[in-house]
């Protein structure tokens, strides 16, 4: 009995340890990107594929 609650313990510690870093990296803009946006409405078109052939109808 006494191992659960030494493994609850630890986990809990564990998962509060990840969650100050997550609440760091946050707070000290570790996750803002300053180089992307500007180049990303340059790659939001999708390239049509070469492969697929759009049938027309013939008019015969």
């Amino acid at each position: 009995m006494s191992v659960i609650i030494l493994l609850l313990i630890a986990s809990l510690s564990v998962a509060l340890l990840f969650l100050g870093a997550f609440i760091w990296g946050v707070r000290t803009k570790q996750f803002d990107d300053g180089y992307a946006p500007p180049l990303r409405m340059l790659f939001d078109d999708e390239l049509p594929d070469p492969h697929e052939k759009e049938t027309k109808p013939s008019n015969t």
